[in-house]
């Protein structure tokens, strides 16, 4: 055993450790409404904090403390003031902004609250329901993505072949495993003249996707069902699957069944996790690769085993792969229409 080996190894851990205790006080701060409180206020004391988010103010202070010392306020200790950034505002307290990530902290906090229901399902069939979770995660992942589809879709969907000209006229677009319906909202702001319809097999999920969509004024250009992947009906010009279809039991078949589904000249619209084609490169070059590879270990791919097929795609599938299924699915066409840090856009046509 090397023993500056095992201090530097220690010290990473102890480093993943500090991450997650930080990641909990992040959910805390966003659920008390402690970033809010700091938010464009200058530098302020930790009573202060305390008094406008009506909080105790020892408890304040120590959490605050925790957030000093963890780079995400600035403390002036000569004042014993605690200042938020204007960017730690925009990434913490606004859930407006691109930037917001406070609220997706819920997504990963729910697989604690999981461990015993995961750890069954290693020792099992692998299968766990997305839909048996526990409910912070369905809330943790719409914010996950939402900040994102709202900067970017729209300009993800006027790339696509034909496809913004003919929403503009109107068209019809279904966006399947929904979720929350954050991409509903924004397809609906976009093209007024569409209609969009949202379905997802959870049921919790398709009525807050409808509160959502109330909420934001565009209830009258969408409407949703609860549906699988291949259970819902009707034909449409766009269909959509975002960050979601790694996660499905069968994505050949469900592929398959939404090229059934599209109009002559309709396209399909694939939004999935960025990664590399070659796993090794994967896991050395994609600073997102330890993330995605154990949402898939906890989330992605055990709900993909509960389903038939059990193909377990996986969130880092790369786009080889998803060619790969397209291609058994009968596409003629398959394309990466853009590329974030976050996500691989492509587009396939029947």
């Amino acid at each position: 055993m090397n023993e500056e080996r095992l201090q530097e190894f220690g010290g990473h851990v102890a480093g993943y450790l500090t991450g997650a205790v930080l990641s909990f006080a992040i959910w805390l701060g966003d659920e008390l409404g402690l970033y809010r409180a700091m938010a464009g206020q200058g530098p302020m004391t930790a009573d202060g904090v305390a008094k406008r988010s009506g909080c105790h103010p020892t408890l304040v202070r120590q959490w605050i403390d925790g957030q000093a010392a963890g780079g995400l306020v600035t403390y002036d200790g000569t004042t014993d003031t605690y200042e938020l950034s204007p960017e730690a505002a925009l990434t913490l307290a606004d859930d407006t902004s691109p930037a917001f990530m406070a609220r997706a902290i819920q997504a990963f906090g729910s697989l604690y609250r999981d461990l015993d229901k995961l750890a069954d399902a290693y020792r099992g069939d692998g299968g766990l329901s997305w839909s048996d979770h526990d409910a912070a995660l369905f809330e943790g992942t719409e914010w996950f993505f939402r900040g994102g589809y709202r900067a970017e879709l729209p300009a993800w969907l006027a790339m696509l072949d034909g496809t913004h000209t003919t929403l503009s006229n109107g068209g019809r677009i279904a966006d399947v495993g929904c979720g929350h319906g954050a991409s509903c909202v924004v397809m609906a702001e976009a093209y007024p003249g569409a209609h969009v319809y949202g379905f997802d097999f959870h049921a919790a999920s398709i009525e807050i996707a409808a509160q959502r969509c109330a909420e934001a004024g565009v209830a009258d250009r969408t409407s949703f069902a609860v549906a699988d992947a291949k259970s819902y009906g009707g034909t449409f010009d766009l269909i959509c699957f975002f960050d979601c279809l790694h996660d499905m039991g069968d994505p050949v078949g469900i592929a398959r069944y939404a090229r059934q589904r599209l109009s002559p000249e309709g396209s399909v619209l694939l939004v999935e996790p960025f990664a590399l084609d070659d796993r090794a490169a994967n896991m050395t070059e994609n600073p997102l690769a330890a993330l995605g590879y154990t949402a898939g270990a906890t989330v992605c791919t055990p709900n993909s085993l509960s389903q038939e097929v059990g193909l377990g795609l996986g969130p880092q599938a790369g786009e080889a792969r998803l060619r790969a299924v397209f291609d058994e699915a009968g596409y003629s066409r398959f394309r990466r229409v853009a590329e974030t840090p976050l996500n691989l856009i492509l587009e396939a046509k029947p």
